[in-house]
């Protein structure tokens, strides 16, 4: 149930929405859950009969979680709790000044439960941009001043020498308090190659040790040499025990973090998911429940036991939020110009006259004759800009509309009841909080 009070003063009719003072439910919130139920339910029906949460498993479960819940800190609008602490590079990523390169997307592991195929080499990409030579990918940092670089894939490692040629380019050109780190399953490190990154000055390596059946061999070799090793997987709630058993072997073999991600349902781990006994929870994509309360066991264990080692659960909440605003938000705070105003989730606010609506930023590669896009040159690579709508227009009937300009943060710190209002409110906020199953 959501509950929540709703109080409007003074420049309710600026949007044309009659509120008083009253508690009810966010009738526009749940209608979008719902539909986000509809949609999940529609896209994975099938052959398998897929286990989704239900209103008699949901209050004990909702209660497990809040018991879970009780100690834990947490960061980035209560969407990633942790114990003790988290990496720079998480800390970056959740501040949205992260880039993520995809090396290439072949993976030499076979995982159930990855999101995607990963059996085709292809060049350097992020954020639907490529980058065909490691000198372009480091002008593009430089330019947009991001904080943090990660190498993934696929497996870098896959593909080594071109990975080091990235790392070089990076540290090369870009500043050195760059944070740079990869991930890894493992199965091709050596001493050789972590000795290399590490010459090279990578900051920190992840392990998906999910991938190599839980064995810490290669954790153990890469403390050696790189400052900061880190275990990255998914929270499995079939390794809970494992992963419970093996903290003291990490927190020995000089793992300073643990990175516990939410299982996802998608259309390539469809058929491997069905077959195992998970409960689904309706999102923006359909979540594993148990893969979130075997996370937040695990850091209350740690907790519990004062372990020396930083925990955190990188809930898809988290990601798909401040991930993606983050995102939004470097790339209009470079390009933006008339000092428009950028809202908390990465669009542009516009306020003409007696009209709002929200606008966004495409940067694309350059497509030769495309209609309606502004060139970018960064360096040696050319760019397209495209800005698009990314709402539609609402009238507004009251003057004195660009005062509007400074109260909306106030003004949208709750979610809307109508419609309307709640469109706005998704332009404007980034959602707090773990939703309620």
């Amino acid at each position: 149930m959501y509950l929540y009070v709703l109080h409007y003063i003074g420049i309710l009719q600026v949007l044309v929405i009659n509120y008083h003072l009253f508690f009810s439910f966010m009738e526009a919130y749940h209608t979008f859950l719902n539909g986000l139920v509809n949609s999940n339910k529609k896209e994975y029906s099938g052959e398998f009969a897929l286990n989704w949460v239900n209103r008699y498993l949901v209050e004990a479960m909702q209660q497990k979680r809040n018991e879970l819940c009780t100690e834990v800190s947490w960061l980035f609008k209560k969407t990633k709790p942790y114990y003790k602490s988290i990496s720079q590079g998480c800390q970056i990523c959740g501040e949205g000044k992260w880039s993520c390169l995809f090396i290439s997307n072949k993976c030499n592991a076979n995982c159930f439960y990855c999101p995607t195929s990963q059996d085709e080499d292809a060049l350097p990409s992020t954020q639907n941009l490529t980058f065909e030579t490691p000198e372009a990918y480091a002008e593009y940092i430089n330019f947009f001043n991001f904080k943090g670089v990660s190498f993934s894939g696929g497996e870098p490692f896959l593909y080594f020498d071109r990975t080091l040629s990235y790392l070089k380019a990076l540290r090369k050109v870009c500043s050195p308090d760059l944070y740079i780190w990869i991930y890894t399953n493992g199965i091709l490190v050596t001493d050789e190659k972590l000795k290399q990154l590490s010459d090279l000055g990578l900051n920190e390596i992840r392990f998906d040790i999910g991938a190599t059946n839980y064995n810490i061999s290669s954790l153990k070799t890469a403390a050696k040499y790189i400052e900061h090793v880190t275990v990255e997987v998914p929270a499995v709630p079939e390794e809970r025990d494992t992963l419970l058993a093996l903290l003291p072997e990490l927190i020995k073999a000089g793992v300073t973090h643990i990175n516990l991600h939410q299982m996802r349902l998608t259309k390539y781990n469809f058929i491997k998911f069905a077959k195992r006994d998970y409960t689904y929870i309706p999102a923006e994509r359909p979540l594993v429940l148990e893969s979130e309360i075997c996370a937040l066991e695990l850091m209350q264990y740690a907790q519990e036991n004062k372990l020396p080692i930083g925990i955190n659960y990188c809930s898809f909440h988290f990601k798909n939020r401040f991930q993606k605003a983050g995102y939004r938000k470097m790339i209009l705070e470079k390009l933006m110009i008339n000092n428009e105003i950028i809202t908390d989730n990465g669009f542009i606010r516009v306020l003409n006259d007696h009209d709002l609506h929200y606008e966004r930023l495409i940067l694309s590669d350059f497509v030769e004759n495309a209609l309606n896009v502004t060139e970018l040159l960064i360096g040696s690579k050319k760019y397209q800009t495209n800005r698009m709508a990314s709402s539609e227009t609402w009238q507004l009937d009251t003057e004195g509309l660009k005062s509007v300009n400074d109260q909306f943060e106030d003004l949208l710190a709750v979610i809307p009841k109508d419609e309307r209002g709640f469109k706005i409110w998704q332009h404007e906020q980034i959602e707090e909080g773990l939703r309620e199953y």
